[in-house]
């Protein structure tokens, strides 16, 4: 693992120890925090793996407990990939191609990491 792995890991572990011990309302966004560094650890492990050939987008997927489909979208939030996502958001074979062979050359572009989509409820005045 890489030294920002690490570090993302030993966030999720402060995050999950503030969480220990407390009310469930207060242990709430320690857990949420946790989850959301989990996810994107993941998503990045899934965009590194693929990178490197040494998983298929549907192997990668299937490490990780997701279904095929919901592996591109995934990878188009990652650092790694997410320059090589489709018009739809979503990174396909074609963009993992194109992403090793501009890898491999040193030609690689990278994209800004985007955070997943989350709920936000309507304001009522």
């Amino acid at each position: 693992m890489s030294s920002t792995e690490d570090n993302q890991l030993r966030a999720i572990h402060a995050d999950l120890d503030a969480a220990s011990g407390v009310e469930p309302a207060s242990a709430l966004p320690h857990l949420r925090a946790a989850a959301d560094r989990l996810t994107r650890l993941i998503d990045e492990s899934m965009a590194q793996a693929v990178l490197t050939g040494r998983a298929s987008l549907r192997s990668a997927g299937a490490g990780a407990g997701l279904s095929e489909n919901a592996v591109g979208p995934r990878l188009a939030r990652t650092l790694a990939l997410g320059a090589y996502a489709n018009e739809d958001g979503r990174v396909t074979a074609a963009g993992v191609q194109r992403a090793r062979y501009d890898h491999e050359s040193g030609t690689a572009r990278t994209g800004a990491a985007s955070e997943p989509l989350r709920f936000k409820p309507r304001r009522t005045t």
